[in-house]
Parts: structure tokens; sequence; C-alpha cells
């Protein structure tokens, strides 16, 4: 029987996980993917890496703020400056430009891969049920395995969470009422450097919105760019084939990139992201429900920033805490309220 039980080894769930056991809480962290990283993670083909999900994070709080000067100093982030372009109209509400974007070296998941390596976590298996007992949860994985906790904290996409907790949590209407938008996302490495302008641009037009010479971040070799299609295309294509997607984006890359178009990659690869950026989180850390020990955290809550699930995930930690002070001891019944 673990004390607490986290679902997902992203940012959110791995920085709770982190708090928690600086605490001295027993607690045991599950992924499906073979390691941590969620929408961070970073992905290998031979000689080539790509940070195939979030692509750099910025700092705007002074808590976030402190955290980043601390891996900087353990060389597992550092600031990365490329050339932008935009192509297209830019936005009427642009933003702010960062002072400074920010990438994990060698891949934007150095920081969780630091952080799973302290703690218990468990990866390639999907939790295809959460069910409550009387003062436990019981997680069961498609690996057969099953897991006992006092409480549990779910980082999963909102969809997601909402599906596993159908009729069992008030939670799971609050989760599927937050809408995901989904992301293509295209792999491509060349044996050679590629005549470019920009390390970086944002698109407005066309299928893409993003392009990233993925080679040029801090840590990294070889020559790797890194596309995201725009969430309407996206969207529109959600079901296609990878093999098509590709072709398709390799053609508006080719537009973008000219010296592309004279040379065949050495390697293409598409990956769906069927949840990737929530277009109006909640705007709130967490979601919790006292009387099942059940926190749910991500993004999604907090704001569609790396940073957004950084403090969602501690704030998910410091609630957790909080009931399992007001029980009698850590193994006092949990389905009081807090």
């Amino acid at each position: 029987m673990h004390e607490v039980c986290v679902i997902g080894a992203g940012w959110a769930g791995l920085s709770a996980a982190f708090e928690l056991t600086a605490a001295g809480v027993d607690v045991v962290v599950l992924d499906k993917a073979r390691g941590p990283g969620g929408r961070c993670s970073t992905r290998r083909h031979g000689d080539f890496a790509f940070d195939h999900g979030g692509q750099y994070f910025t700092a705007r709080s002074e808590a976030f703020a402190d955290a980043v000067r601390g891996w900087k100093q353990e060389g597992l982030v550092a600031a990365w400056r490329p050339r932008i372009r935009v192509f297209g109209r830019r936005p009427s509400n642009p933003g702010t430009t960062p002072a400074e974007r920010l990438v994990g070296v060698p891949g934007m998941n150095a920081v969780l891969k630091r952080l799973s390596a302290r703690l218990d976590c468990r990866f390639g298996g999907r939790v295809e049920e959460l069910r409550r007992e009387r003062n436990h949860w019981l997680v069961r994985r498609d690996r057969g395995d099953e897991i006992l906790a006092r409480s549990v904290l779910l980082t999963a996409p909102p969809a997601q969470a909402a599906e596993l907790l159908a009729g069992r949590s008030e939670l799971a209407e609050t989760a599927s009422r937050v809408p995901m938008n989904p992301c293509w996302a295209l792999m491509l490495g060349f044996d050679g450097p590629l005549d470019a302008d920009f390390d970086a641009a944002f698109d407005n037009e066309g299928p893409l919105s993003w392009l990233a010479r993925n080679s040029s971040k801090p840590g990294r070799s070889g020559e790797a760019w890194l596309l995201h299609a725009g969430p309407n295309w996206s969207r529109q294509h959600l079901e296609a084939e990878p093999d098509w997607v590709a072709d398709q984006l390799l053609a508006a890359f080719h537009a973008r990139v000219p010296s592309a178009a004279e040379t065949t990659p050495a390697l293409v690869s598409a990956h769906r992201w069927r949840y990737a950026l929530a277009p109006a989180p909640l705007e709130q850390e967490c979601l919790g429900e006292a009387r099942q020990r059940l926190v749910l955290a991500g993004d999604w809550c907090a704001g569609n920033r790396i940073e957004g699930a950084w403090v969602s995930g501690r704030a998910a930690a410091a609630q957790l805490l909080e009931w399992i002070g007001a029980v009698d001891g850590l193994h006092g019944e949990p389905d009081q309220p807090g």
C-alpha cells in the first residue's frame, strides 16, 4: 500500500512526486511511456534526437525562475537564442517576446529524467482502471499489475482523466469540459546542414504553425528539424495516415526552406499528439476531491505552459500533504475530508 500514486511522469506529475517524497511521503509514479517527459519527451532515431513536443519554456514567476537557476547550475537547462522568423501576418495580440527561451540539455526532458531517477517510477504500462475501495484506490494497468494507494494524483489530459473517472468522481465532469487541441509533428533528419536563414519560425499560413532547427539548441548535434502543424489542420487530419501527413508537411517545409527540396532526408517520422494544448485552461492550480483523496493536475489546469504544469504539480503536492496531515497519522482513515 502506497500513500500516493501519481499517474503521469510529465512536469506536473514529477514535480508533485518530488515534493511529496522530499516531505517523507511514500510515492509511486506510473507512466505508459518508456521514460519520463510526457509532452516534453525526447524522441531518438539513430543519431538524431528531437524535442517533438514542447519546444522551449520561459520563467515568469520568481519561484520558477529560482528553480531554473538551480537547473542551470546543474547543466540541465540552458538559454536558446535562435534566429526567429515569422511567416504570414503576425497575430493582432502576439504578446511579449520572452526575455529568455529555455531548453533542457541535452533534451527537453533533462530535468524530468533527473527527477525520475530519484523516485519510484514504473514505466511501460497504461492505466486501464481506477477504482476506489473503502479506504484506498486500486490502480490496474494493462500489463496486469495492480497498485494500491491511499491517494491518487492524476495528471493525464482531461479527456483521458474524465474517461478513467467516469462514474467514480465528480471531477470527471469538470475535466470533460476542458478541450485539448491536437498537433501533428514531423521529425526530419538530414545528413548535412541545410541553407536556412532562421533557426525557428512561427508560420501563420498553410498547415504549419512552427518550424525549428532542433540541432540549433544547446547540447544538440546533427541537422535535425521539428515541424508542428497548426491545430485546425491537425484536427482536420487527425485520423490521417502518418505517411500522408509526412508528405504534406514535408512539402510545406520545402516552401519555407527551399534548400531542403534539393536533398532527400535521412529520416522522416510523423507523430500525432492527440492532446497537445488546452486553448482555454481552467486557470486553477489543481482540482481536488478530499473525500476520495483524489487530485487532478496538469498544464490544462494552471495554464498551458511548462511553468503552468510545474505550478500545478506543486499545488497538487501541497493539497495532498494537507490531507495527509489532517488524518490521524499517515496511515489513518483517508476517506475523511481534510
